[in-house]
């Protein structure tokens, strides 16, 4: 499935947590795919960001800013994500707290992918935040993928390595055998093309706890399709943490979280309700957002008279399990009763959590105990599994299929 067609699909729906006469809202997936309610921009969104979310070719010296209208911005961080040593982009918010810049004459790398987290209080002290990313113009004639996951972090078991290129990969076997992905102790990893622009690598099973891996690119003047040649040479590394997983069961409305195949703790949650079940399958925490907002008109959730029908501003403790928009967040709107006794959401899976996030609520407990690549599987739902390109779900496909997609065999 290419690019395009994801993103299509990633504008059509975004789930909401609903109560019986939808009086709590949330911007989550449930049985159709979605997105989260930041891309894009929902109408009203005070915080402003240049370049737009998802902007592609910007100029290394182009505008880049972030701006309220009014209160303040709280927090802004510029981060170069795929790079060998991601960087943060220096850069300070006005004193009038409406406004953040680069420092001058600070110049963006080439072929890069940037992430933009900001967080703004309004003028009556409430918090809202915005995520979006860009990519720098890529030279004419070059190719680059932009990887997952980031270098010299700690994942979780179920991590698989993503590659997303900027241009369609006609000569698939020689990309493929130009990026080597090594680990200690060995164990044997395939790579699988979802599409000409998206490449995953994993191993037969999870990884296991303290595993080493080493992603080797030489792609450098590899001809990816007639007279496109691959920009990058380098290697990232990252290191397998402890293993944990999370089963939810969306009849039994519960999620048993595992440390090293221990059981640590049942928690309650609420799925998706009767219209919009939760998928079934393994899912992987590819973000993670303290905080973040949801909000149905960016994706046509609105009223007769065009009015958002949910506008959440500060969702907290949100953790994405699909590129579609299916989250596992904290959820203080609806009644605590909900948690363990009935499925309400559009499609998430919700935490009891308090507004603003409490770390003592179980949303904030798992929430700081869960790393990027940490496997969440749910059962029991009515809906069907999610689909193997859907985020970081390749583990729902059998070795055997996943090795059928590999340009090498």
């Amino acid at each position: 499935m290419s690019n395009a067609v994801r993103r299509t699909r990633a504008t059509l729906v975004v789930a909401l947590l609903w109560t019986g006469l939808l009086a709590g809202l949330t911007g989550c997936t449930g049985g159709v795919p979605g997105t989260e309610g930041d891309k894009p921009r929902a109408p009203g969104d005070t915080i402003r960001i240049t370049p737009e979310d998802e902007a592609e070719g910007v100029a290394a010296d182009g505008r880049l800013e972030v701006t309220v209208p009014d209160g303040r911005l709280e927090r802004v961080e510029v981060t170069q994500i795929e790079d060998a040593r991601p960087a943060k982009v220096p850069g300070a918010i006005s004193q009038d707290g409406l406004s953040w810049r680069p420092a001058d004459g600070t110049r963006l790398a080439l072929a890069a992918k940037y992430r933009v987290d900001a967080v703004a209080l309004d003028a009556h002290g409430r918090r809202s935040a915005r995520h979006t990313t860009f990519t720098t113009v890529v030279p004419e004639q070059r190719f680059t993928g932009y990887v997952i996951p980031e270098n010299r972090t700690t994942v979780g078991t179920g991590m698989i390595i993503s590659f997303d290129f900027n241009r369609g990969i006609k000569n698939r076997a020689a990309v493929e055998r130009a990026i080597r992905v090594t680990s200690v102790p060995p164990v044997e990893v395939v790579g699988h093309w979802f599409d000409a622009e998206r490449l995953d690598f994993r191993p037969r099973a999870y990884w296991k706890p303290g595993t080493k891996v080493t992603v080797d690119m030489r792609l450098r003047d590899v001809e990816g399709a007639p007279g496109v040649f691959g920009i990058q040479r380098k290697t990232i590394a990252f290191t397998v943490g402890r293993s944990q997983t999370s089963v939810v069961d969306a009849r039994e409305r519960t999620m048993e979280v595992r440390r090293n195949g221990r059981l640590v703790t049942t928690l309650p949650v609420t799925t998706g309700g009767k219209k919009t079940r939760t998928y079934n399958g393994k899912m992987v925490v590819s973000e993670m957002f303290d905080v973040t907002r949801m909000n149905g008109a960016t994706v046509g959730f609105t009223d007769r008279q065009g009015k958002s029908e949910y506008d959440i501003k500060d969702v907290p403790h949100a953790m994405r399990l699909t590129t579609s928009g299916t989250f596992l967040h904290g959820n203080y709107w609806v009644d605590p009763r909900i948690f363990g006794l009935r499925n309400v959401s559009h499609g998430c899976i919700g935490l009891r959590d308090e507004k603003g996030g409490s770390q003592d609520s179980p949303a904030g407990w798992f929430f700081d105990r869960t790393l990027i690549g940490d496997v969440v599987e749910v059962v029991n739902s009515p809906d069907r599994v999610v689909a193997p390109w859907n985020g970081l779900s390749g583990w729902n496909m059998n070795w055997r299929d996943w090795q059928i997609g590999s340009a090498l065999r």
